[in-house]
């Protein structure tokens, strides 16, 4: 019955919060249709769990009575032949009586019990399972700064599913203060670069370092205190503008949030909304465009204030003068820092310091946008003039 309900729960939150996508194909009749199977399975449950404890109960109320009626037949019949007294069977009788009750109880809130150590035993079970990516036992701390904060990927491979490499024996460096661009087509491994940095995974092979330092023999906190990462799909809480701007450093001053706000180009418009910083996001961010959630991420990267940041695909819906206003204003933010910066539109990219194409899991190309463009067989130009026209 627990499952049941736990799997009509989990469908009815995964429908609701979806519920733009159940419009958008008009499904709701298969949305309520698969909740009523849940229902539907939840009730047979139910009534199976309910149908089991009424005749436990039944059982042993019956056990109880017909034991304590013989005892009172027994005992009568002994008082008859002058065994016992009247004062005997009164004891006897309050005896079982006093017995029978707290057993009886007991019957009563057997479902209670029992589906509390059923929840208790899912808990402890999730609290047993191991995380795969953990801190080793009395790992160093990372610390790093904007003069030492290298980034090396040294013969790295890695697979979501068996057999299937993302990415093949990839090795590059990214020297401390420079900004870095990688770039290539959809499913190249960009964005798993990023997930392997900040620890999300393990790559099956190779080595990551920050520093010098192997970033699987660090603290993990510490590792991902270092590193700000704007992602390609920003969520966001059921909370103020304030506070999730404020979420990449909570104990900023206020300062400091409405300069992040303003580097992100988000502050004028905030204060013209009726409630300025405090109005709220809705629901994942609801009330904003995707544009204004990709400047809230933007504007929490900027607040942690990290020597090493990271942009994934960070302005990619935001219009053509508002992406150019904030990639002044991140050159500015990443000045000094070193920063690696994932995008399809390659007009994002072209001031990086290097270029890295990827394919196939490789980094098969590097260098400058002008270099990578004077090489008209390269692939970064056959990237560069399917966006472009190539007599611009």
């Amino acid at each position: 019955m627990n499952k049941a309900d736990n799997e009509a729960g989990n469908k009815a939150v995964d429908s609701l919060i979806n519920y733009e996508t159940v419009k958008y194909f008009n499904n709701e009749d298969y949305e309520a249709n698969v909740y009523d199977k849940s229902l539907k399975n939840y009730e047979t449950a139910s009534l199976k769990t309910s149908t089991s404890l009424a005749l436990l109960n039944f059982g042993q109320n019956l056990i109880f009575s017909s034991a304590l009626s013989m005892i009172m037949i027994m005992a009568a019949q002994d008082i008859i032949a002058g065994n016992m007294s009247v004062g005997n069977l009164v004891m006897v009788n309050g005896l079982l009586f006093q017995l029978s009750v707290p057993l009886g109880f007991l019957g009563s809130v057997y479902r209670e019990i029992r589906q509390a150590l059923i929840d208790m035993q899912v808990m402890f079970q999730l609290m047993s399972v191991d995380p795969k990516i953990s801190s080793p036992p009395s790992a160093p701390l990372l610390e790093v700064t904007q003069d030492n904060a290298e980034i090396s990927f040294d013969k790295i491979s890695f697979e979501y599913i068996h057999g299937q490499k993302i990415l093949n024996e990839m090795s590059f460096t990214v020297p401390a203060g420079k900004n870095y661009a990688i770039v290539g087509g959809s499913g190249s491994g960009k964005s798993t670069v990023i997930r392997l940095l900040y620890r999300f995974f393990e790559p099956s092979s190779g080595n990551i370092k920050i520093g010098g330092q192997h970033v699987d023999k660090v603290d993990l906190l510490s590792l991902r205190k270092q590193i700000s990462v704007v992602p390609q799909d920003s969520i966001l809480f059921h909370n103020t503008i304030w506070h999730n701007i404020a979420y990449g450093n909570l104990q900023a001053p206020a300062e400091e949030v409405v300069k992040a706000a303003k580097v992100a180009e988000l502050h004028e418009s905030i204060i013209d909304w009726p409630y300025g910083y405090d109005t709220q996001v809705g629901e994942r961010g609801l009330k904003l465009s995707g544009g204004e959630k990709q400047r809230v991420a933007i504007a929490r990267a900027v607040l942690k204030n990290t020597p090493i940041l990271v942009f994934d695909e960070a302005t990619s819906s935001l219009d053509s003068l508002t992406e150019n206003n904030i990639m002044k204003a991140l050159g500015q933010a990443t000045e000094g820092r070193t920063s690696i910066i994932i995008a399809h539109r390659l007009s994002t990219v072209v001031n990086c310091d290097k270029i890295l194409v990827l394919d196939k899991g490789r980094v098969v190309e590097q260098g400058t946008h002008s270099e990578l463009l004077s090489n008209t067989q390269s692939l970064y130009s056959a990237l560069w003039y399917s966006q472009h026209d190539p007599d611009q």
